[in-house]
Formats: structure tokens, C-alpha cells, sequence
């Protein structure tokens, strides 16, 4: 990571040698380009100035409170050090973070979907208990959530449940969790206290913008509309407010019943239902691009398991990179930067190496 950075910096200090020149001034597209980049690099800069210092102070006191015999100056250190321990992975995560170019996709809006799987109530619950998790994580990044389409389950949780978000780097940091999540704990309903593997998978898609040619034709959907219903009779309509609809030439059927709105049900269907069908034709133009694994992720596969939430020993597993996690109970709660981020690395340098 050192020799990356050094010349990022070094490449930072022939910006600013370069936006010096006036002649650089008269090219306006040149000029917003590298006011850009250097924009990008001081952030790095600065982010690697916080690291090193964090990771100076430490050494420091570390070698101070081998040396140190003053009990009031040793309970001090150690309360220093304690807290520069925690700064640490977060310092070097924002680095990590910052080493990976831009996208033009990293702000792009995206619809993700969460449905249980193997499981039966317990997988219901836990789509429930990671439906709390992203939008925990989404209230942390400034990100908007728009629920879309959901499914109760009867004891609580979601058989499925569709949500929106957008803010700055969304598809960035979720578009790896595309895929099977699997989870390994007791049950309420267990009274021998044995563990149950259940299951859910999670679709990660872009939402199509001004720029994709996303055409949906009036004449190729079929419209219904009927009373919506909620979990054990919930919730239930007296108006035919709930809407389906069917895009003929693809069999793509989508449906939202959550709004009391006739109207507002069917543009949600609509936005659902443009996102699912620009999906597949991505997917399509990828597989026809290149038979390379690695492009496939985030695309939306959920044959294959992902990650695995172990509750009794706290642990979070990604299978794809190795990384374990002995800190599950704060995952859940929303602190996903440390499984996201190492995910952003890792496919980045893979691509590269590709």
C-alpha cells in the first residue's frame, strides 16, 4: 500500500506543478479534468497524513510504556494507546477506500432486493434481520432508502423485500453484495438449542438513468390490479390499489401493493420493472463480453453463497476473499465499511490483474 501511495503523491505534486501553468487555464475540459484528479489525490494525501500520524503516535507510546514507571503516566498511555487502536482500521480502510479509482457508476442509484430462501421462518427473520443492516448502513452514508415492493412473512420478518437507494458511492460499496448470504444460529422456537442454517439471497442492480435506452412499451405489458393484502390479514385495502404487471416479450412480472395509491403502485412497478429488465439485458452483454467469473459478480447471481453469518461465535465469513470478522453484532447493526470496502479492493485489483 506504501509504494502505491508514494506515487499517487508524486503524481499529486506534477499536478500542482502542472495547474500552475496559465497555459493550462485557456483548455477549460483539460483544466476541470485535473482540478478533479487533484481533488481526489489531496483527499488521499490527507487521509494517509492522518494514518501515519496515528500509526507514529502509537509506536511512540508503545515504546514510551515499555520504558515508562509512573503508574498514573502507564494507566494514561494505555488509555492513548486504546484509542489510537481504534482509530487505526478506520484510518487505513479511508486509504484502502481512496487507492481505488472512481467509477462513473459509484453514485448510480441502485434497487436491491432481498428474499428468503432455504429456511422457512428463520430465513424470513433474517431477511428481516439484513433489511435492518443496509438501511442502518444507508442512515450512516447520507444515503435516501425508498421502499418499493415487500412481502411479510406471518411470524415476523420478510419473504421479500424490494428498496431503492441513492447518495454518493452507493453502487460502489453494495454492488458486492449480489449473492447467497447464508446464517448459522438458534432459533427462538429451538428449545434444544441447536443451530439452524437457513438462507437468503440479495439482487444488487442499477436503476436506469437518462442515459440507458430503456424502452417499455404500453402495448407488450399486461396490467392488473387487485386488494392488497398484508401478513395475516393486515393491512388489507377495500379499493383494488395493489398493481402487477407483466412485460409480454420478456416474461418479466413485477408487483407493489404497499401504497394505498392505485397510481403510485404502478410507477413503483414501473421503475421495478424498467431496473429488472436493463439487468438482464447487462447481464447479457457481459456474458457475451467474457466468460471471466469475476465479471459476473454483483450482477445479480444468487446461485452462489456469498457470505456466512455464524451467531454464536460472532463471526462474519465472505467466502470470496477470506475475510473473517469476529464482530457480527456490530455488522448487523449497520457497521458494514470493513466487509464493503475490502470487497471494492479486491475486485478492483482482480480487474486489474485480469
Amino acid at each position: 500500500m506504501e509504494q502505491k501511495v508514494s506515487q499517487l503523491l508524486e503524481k499529486l505534486r506534477e499536478l500542482e506543478e502542472l495547474l500552475g501553468h496559465p497555459e493550462i487555464l485557456t483548455d477549460q475540459k483539460r483544466y476541470r479534468l485535473l482540478t478533479q484528479e487533484h481533488a481526489q489525490l489531496s483527499e488521499l494525501r490527507e487521509a494517509w497524513d492522518t494514518l501515519s500520524s496515528i500509526e507514529k503516535q502509537l509506536s511512540e507510546n508503545q515504546k514510551l510504556l515499555s520504558d515508562e514507571q509512573d503508574r498514573e503516566m502507564i494507566e494514561l498511555l494505555r488509555e492513548e494507546i486504546a484509542a489510537l487502536e481504534t482509530r487505526l482500521p478506520e484510518a487505513k480502510a479511508h486509504v484502502q477506500n481512496l487507492l481505488v479509482p472512481p467509477d462513473p457508476r459509484d453514485s448510480r442509484s441502485i434497487i436491491m432486493e432481498l428474499r428468503a430462501g432455504t429456511g422457512g421462518d428463520e430465513a424470513a427473520l433474517f431477511a428481516g434481520d439484513c433489511i435492518r443492516m443496509y438501511r442502518n448502513y444507508a442512515t450512516s452514508k447520507g444515503w435516501k432508502v425508498d421502499v418499493l415492493s415487500t412481502s411479510a412473512s406471518e411470524v415476523g420478518g420478510y419473504k421479500e423485500y424490494v428498496m431503492s437507494m441513492s447518495g454518493q458511492n452507493v453502487f460502489r460499496l453494495l454492488q458486492y453484495e449480489a449473492g447467497t448470504h447464508r446464517v448459522q444460529r438458534v432459533p427462538e422456537t429451538e428449545a434444544q438449542g441447536r443451530v439452524h442454517t437457513s438462507a437468503i439471497t440479495v439482487a444488487v442492480m442499477l436503476e436506469p438513468n437518462d442515459d440507458d435506452d430503456i424502452r417499455v412499451d404500453e402495448k407488450d405489458l399486461k396490467i392488473d390490479t387487485y386488494r392488497s393484502s398484508g401478513a395475516g390479514g393486515q393491512h388489507v385495502n377495500t379499493t383494488d390499489s395493489a398493481v402487477r404487471i407483466t412485460h409480454i416479450p420478456t416474461g418479466t412480472v413485477v408487483a407493489c401493493q404497499d401504497e394505498r395509491s392505485q397510481h403510485k403502485n404502478k410507477e413503483k412497478a414501473m421503475r421495478l420493472l424498467k431496473t429488472r429488465i436493463a439487468e438482464e439485458m447487462r447481464r447479457k452483454a457481459e456474458a457475451e463480453m467474457s466468460a471471466i467469473r469475476s465479471s459476473q459478480v454483483g450482477s445479480g447471481d444468487r446461485s452462489e453463497r456469498i457470505r456466512t453469518y455464524n451467531y454464536p461465535q460472532n463471526r462474519l465469513t465472505d467466502h470470496r476473499i477470506n475475510l473473517t470478522l469476529y464482530k457480527l453484532d456490530r455488522i448487523m447493526e449497520g457497521d458494514l465499511d470493513d466487509v464493503t470496502i475490502p470487497l471494492v479492493n479486491h475486485f478492483y485489483q482482480e480487474q486489474l490483474s485480469s
